[in-house]
């Protein structure tokens, strides 16, 4: 029992630190974008192609990480790799397309439209249900956010297609991320390392033409200086403990929880722009935001309750469950007769 207790304790520091580093490292890389992309700062306006630095970085952390032996490499089939990367780049492409065509109030609601787009596809791909509990909290937060952040809307055909596939597509990678994870036992950070290479290489190709569309004007257009250097490499080690921390935390939690408590880093991003860059900061601003936290808090409750209702959960109940169920299912009746239970295969 004692054992058991201090591995619990262990997993719950290492979930906060997973959130922590997601957090900080999310929230540190808007603002060195920002002072990188913005006019006032840098004017480095090539977004898609600065992705491809960063997972350049993430791709050349992984091959050290491997080659000195610090991590290990696990056979994951190379169509299934090609394919989730794909689906990143397309996310990646998609979102800098939407916030280009719509306006901000736009592209906030269709980011804020992921956490519902998120539950509907685990419920279609992996049967997940969810409790009232959480989809009240999951309304409050998105109510919370959108105050905040959603401003004006217009819409356009172009920008609404392209907002569409940014969500789906976005939705669809971190879905994916965690059942790779469990589909081939393989850490978060070696997952990131086979498909970090696949992305860089694609958006280095790619990502050019697509800043040209964009921005109209190709990187080597653009005259360096030593200051965006040292902004492009911040940037990029940014991008390196944000990348791990995501595949972290959606290989932890799930991709609605991922969705949900992400929205954090939309709290911390507004609360340092009003102090470092003078944005401003309106009543409905702070309305939102303490909304927003208020609808994670119910959210981290709602979920710890519905963990405490599995173990009561018969198997027979089920046609299968996920190996977190069964490790529930099994910590609440380590006291019981177990030949009296039946419990169901667990998926990949």
């Amino acid at each position: 029992m004692e054992k058991a207790e201090n591995e619990k304790k262990a997993s719950a520091v290492s979930d906060v630190g997973a959130w922590a580093m997601n957090v900080t490292s999310s929230v540190g890389i808007i603002m060195a974008n920002k002072q990188l992309m913005s006019s006032s700062g840098f004017g480095f306006s090539f977004a898609t192609t600065l992705t491809g630095f960063h997972f350049a970085l993430t791709a050349l952390v992984g091959l050290v990480s491997n080659a000195t032996g610090l991590s290990a490499s696990k056979h994951v089939p190379l169509w299934e790799l090609l394919w989730f990367s794909l689906v990143a780049n397309i996310s990646i492409a998609a979102m800098n397309f939407s916030l280009m065509l719509n306006s901000v109030g736009f592209y906030q609601i269709s980011k804020l439209s992921m956490i519902p787009v998120v539950c509907v596809m685990e419920w279609v791909l992996h049967s997940k249900h969810y409790s009232r509990e959480v989809k009240a909290s999951v309304m409050v937060v998105v109510v919370g956010v959108g105050i905040c952040t959603v401003t004006d809307v217009k819409v356009n055909a172009k920008g609404f297609i392209c907002a569409c596939t940014a969500v789906f597509s976005t939705s669809l990678q971190q879905i994916s991320i965690g059942s790779l994870q469990k589909k081939y036992s393989i850490g978060s950070f070696e997952l990131l390392s086979k498909t970090a290479p696949i992305q860089a290489i694609s958006l280095l190709i790619f990502g050019p033409f697509v800043d040209y569309f964009l921005s109209g004007r190709f990187i080597s257009t653009y005259k360096m200086t030593y200051g965006a250097i040292l902004c492009i490499l911040i940037s990029c080690a940014l991008a390196v403990f944000c990348n791990i921390s995501q595949y972290l935390c959606i290989g932890r939690f799930s991709a609605t929880s991922f969705q949900v408590l992400g929205h954090m880093k939309t709290v911390c991003v507004l609360t340092l722009g009003w102090l470092i860059f003078d944005s401003e900061m309106t009543f409905k601003n702070i309305a939102g935001m303490v909304l927003a936290v208020v609808g994670m808090v119910i959210y981290s409750w709602a979920v710890e309750l519905e963990k405490q209702r599995k173990p009561k959960v018969t198997a027979h109940g089920k046609n299968s469950m996920t190996e977190d169920e069964i490790r529930l299912l099994k910590e609440g009746i380590e006291h019981m007769n177990l030949k009296d239970m039946e419990l169901g295969d667990s998926k990949p």
